[in-house]
C-alpha cells in the first residue's frame, strides 16, 4: 500500500497538531510555507475557538487548496467557498468548516503577523 504523498509524514518540518488540525511548517526567508490538513468534521467554533480564545479566526490564509472543500463565513454573513483545486485568500474575521467526507489539504504561505502588509491585502473582510 502506497501512502498518499499529499498527506504523508514530512521530514524537516515543524509538525504541530492544534485542535485536530495538522500543520507542517517550513521557514522560507521572512515567511513560512505550511501544509495544513483540516480533518473531516472540523469546525472553527468547536475545535479552535476554545484554544485560540477569539470568536473568529483573525489569521489571513493565502495559498492553494489541493484536496477537499472548506467554507468560511464572515461576520457580515458573507460565505466563501474554497474547493479543490483552487488558489485562495481568506481574510481575517472568519469562521470555517470542512464540507463533506474528506479532509481539506491546504498549502499556505504567510509572514506571521505581517501577511496582509507584505502581500498588500486588506486587514479585514472586504467585498472588492
Amino acid at each position: 500500500m502506497t501512502l498518499d504523498p499529499l498527506v504523508a509524514p514530512m521530514t524537516g518540518t515543524d509538525h504541530r497538531v492544534v485542535g485536530g488540525v495538522e500543520l507542517d511548517i517550513v521557514k522560507a526567508g521572512a515567511g513560512r510555507i505550511k501544509r495544513v490538513i483540516y480533518p473531516v468534521g472540523f469546525r472553527w467554533d468547536k475545535d479552535m475557538k476554545p484554544i485560540i480564545g477569539t470568536d473568529r479566526c483573525q489569521h489571513t490564509h493565502v495559498g492553494f487548496i489541493a484536496r477537499g472543500h472548506v467554507q468560511v463565513r464572515y461576520e457580515d454573513g458573507c460565505v466563501q467557498d474554497v474547493k479543490a483545486p483552487a488558489a485562495f485568500v481568506i481574510e481575517p474575521g472568519h469562521v470555517g468548516w470542512v464540507v463533506g467526507n474528506e479532509p481539506a489539504v491546504m498549502i499556505e504561505i504567510d509572514f506571521l503577523g505581517e501577511t496582509e502588509e507584505r502581500l498588500g491585502l486588506p486587514g479585514k473582510h472586504t467585498h472588492a
